[in-house]
């Protein structure tokens, strides 16, 4: 009986023993709980949601070649891959620190190079890394949009400078001014901005009004495409070569649009990325409909091209306050923006800059359009408090959107005049009459989008 209880003493400390290490063996070995789920959701929904941006810049790169000329598809292709190579490295060098580094009302100065962080650094409740991804996906979209703006006679070399310094410099801090804690959110320098700091929830001004406004100092710099405009104010049309690229083009930026407003939620637990899916496609809709209505109206038939405007423009406006107004609202903000677009690229001709796919309109002009517009329509319902002048709010918030809207256009639109105007004087901004005649294609690259085509060289004529 000693012996048995000796054993039974043994046995009984070996799991008293084992009792007391237990909860550390159960802490190291514990499973998913449930701020570890929503870490993982958040993160899932940001990655994802960064991917379907990325697929903006095929849609971006179909639209310009669809609404150019065959002769430059091959250029509009590589300056949209190149867009995003090269303002990738642009954004992990300083862009990102930029933008979202602490530093100065204007400015940020952390992370450059991403210094400090790593695999395990949080942003919220998402990797900066996943919050990276996502971000850099953004500057890229803001520098392609002058890609076609300024198509059909710029050097390669010239572009590729203009956009390693829009995702270096210009984007990140209209970015840090807005979304990094900057003076347009803190009242650091207008000390009103601190009770109505202005609302760009996705970026009608921070990314679309900054590429449009660029945009417009590029066409302005390089000039118009020749043939585009004759004596007394004719406007030459100069038809794209494939609509249909043009248009599947519009139908990917819809799709990757759903990324860019619901996605900036940078939170797939947050349940307003519901609605925010909702007014974004309405206004889309509705951006269409007003746009294909009013060429009916002005040309007799409805215009193909002008309505997949229509559908940007209307996508542009709604993302500053697509999480601010209600689904009404939003058909109302995209129908504004649809009839604007219209109006806008006529208003351009008329001042004879040459805007190949009405970028500026649809990007600067709606973009600025957009960013009022939660001034206006929102409502406390939807954006936790705030409602617009429409909705009882008087014109404070109205007032905030104003200084960010004239703010941004002042510095971006002088950074990139300077920028271009230097590109201009030094390297060379705008290719040779006889190499834009020829086509860009073989002038800047060699080769030619559809070898099967018979090449026609047409000489200028002196």
């Amino acid at each position: 009986m000693k012996e048995y209880d000796k054993k039974q003493a043994i046995l009984f400390a070996i799991i008293f023993a084992l009792l007391l290490i237990s909860p550390n063996i159960s802490a190291e070995e514990e499973g998913p709980n449930v701020e570890s789920n929503i870490s993982a959701i958040d993160t899932v929904w940001t990655l994802i949601a960064a991917f379907m941006v990325f697929l903006m810049q095929a849609g971006f790169a179909l639209l310009e070649a669809g609404f150019t000329r065959a002769k430059n598809a091959g250029n509009i292709m590589m300056k949209n891959m190149m867009d995003f190579s090269i303002g990738s490295i642009a954004y992990f060098i300083a862009g990102f620190g930029i933008m979202f580094g602490a530093g100065t009302a204007f400015f940020g100065t952390e992370y450059l190079m991403m210094d400090g962080v790593l695999n395990t650094t949080m942003w919220g409740t998402i990797p900066t890394y996943a919050f990276w991804i996502f971000q850099a996906v953004f500057a890229a979209t803001a520098a392609t949009i002058v890609s076609g703006a300024m198509a059909e006679r710029t050097k390669f070399i010239g572009y590729l400078i203009y956009s390693f310094f829009i995702s270096l410099l210009i984007y990140p801090m209209v970015g840090h001014w807005i979304w990094g804690g900057g003076w347009l959110t803190t009242g650091e320098v207008i000390s009103f901005l601190a009770d109505n700091p202005i609302i760009d929830f996705a970026g009608s001004t921070v990314v679309h009004s900054v590429g449009g406004w660029a945009a417009l100092a590029g066409a302005i710099v390089i000039g118009p495409r020749i043939g585009r405009y004759g004596k007394d104010r004719q406007v030459n049309a100069i038809p794209g070569h494939s609509i249909t690229f043009a248009i599947l083009g519009v139908f990917l930026l819809w799709f990757g649009w759903f990324g860019f407003n619901a996605g900036s939620t940078v939170a797939g637990t947050n349940l307003d990325i519901a609605t925010i899916a909702v007014t974004t496609n309405l206004a889309a809709a509705a951006g269409a409909i007003m746009a294909m209505t009013l060429t009916w109206i002005k040309f007799g038939k409805p215009d193909v091209g002008m309505t997949g405007n229509g559908i940007i423009a209307g996508l542009v406006a709604i993302t500053a306050p697509c999480d601010v107004v209600s689904p009404v609202s939003a058909i109302m903000i995209g129908a504004i923006a649809g009839a604007l677009v219209v109006y806008s690229v006529a208003f351009f001709d008329r001042l004879r800059i040459d805007d190949p796919v009405g970028a500026i309109s649809a990007h600067g002009v709606c973009g600025a359009f957009g960013t009022l517009s939660a001034g206006l329509f929102a409502e406390a319902a939807y954006s936790g408090g705030v409602n617009g002048l429409f909705f009882g709010g008087g014109i404070t918030q109205l007032l905030a959107q104003l200084i960010g809207v004239v703010s941004v256009f002042v510095f971006v639109f002088t950074a990139a005049f300077i920028l271009f105007k230097v590109i201009d004087m030094t390297v060379g901004l705008r290719v040779s009459p006889e190499e834009e005649l020829e086509g860009l294609d073989l002038g800047e690259h060699g080769m030619t989008a559809y070898p099967d085509f018979e090449h026609v060289y047409n000489p200028i004529r002196r």
